[in-house]
């Protein structure tokens, strides 16, 4: 059973042969780099610091160590490289598509009445001010 921030068995099988330290490589040999990759994927999932990765994962200062060495070897881009779906090329999503809400932005949310959940405008059209589907220059009759 793999953990939800665990990477699945078929990713693992791609990736695990271009990681360092495995057996019958020269230089040290790394003692679980799964467990290693499950580790970075559960800071990556929470966003959580490296201080609070679980005490299942080792020492978090070494775990962090190794992310780093990793990083300026260029395994990680590796990994990601050998983990991407060549189908999903056309797919790009970045800030210009999709956007945070405006609290996310640090935008201070304001203050309603208790029991006022509606905003002016839904107010305004339930007073009977009618559609505004199209400006009334457009000739549409009115009222």
């Amino acid at each position: 059973m793999n953990h939800r921030h665990a990477i699945s068995d078929a990713d693992w099988d791609r990736i695990k042969d271009l990681l360092p330290g495995r057996p019958g490589q020269p230089g040290w040999q790394a003692k679980d780099n799964r467990l290693f990759v499950d580790a970075v994927l559960w800071i990556a999932t929470t966003g959580a610091p490296w201080r609070d990765l679980p005490e299942r994962f080792g020492l978090w200062n070494s775990v962090w160590k190794r992310f780093d060495r990793w990083a300026k070897k260029g395994t990680w881009q590796r990994a990601v490289a050998a983990l991407q779906d060549p189908d999903l090329e056309w797919l790009i999503l970045d800030s210009t598509v999709v956007r945070a809400h405006h609290h996310a932005a640090g935008a201070r949310k304001k203050k309603t009445a208790p029991g006022a959940r509606t905003s002016r405008r839904w107010a305004a059209a339930a007073a009977g001010s009618g559609p505004r589907s199209a400006p009334a220059s457009a000739g549409g009759g009115g009222r």
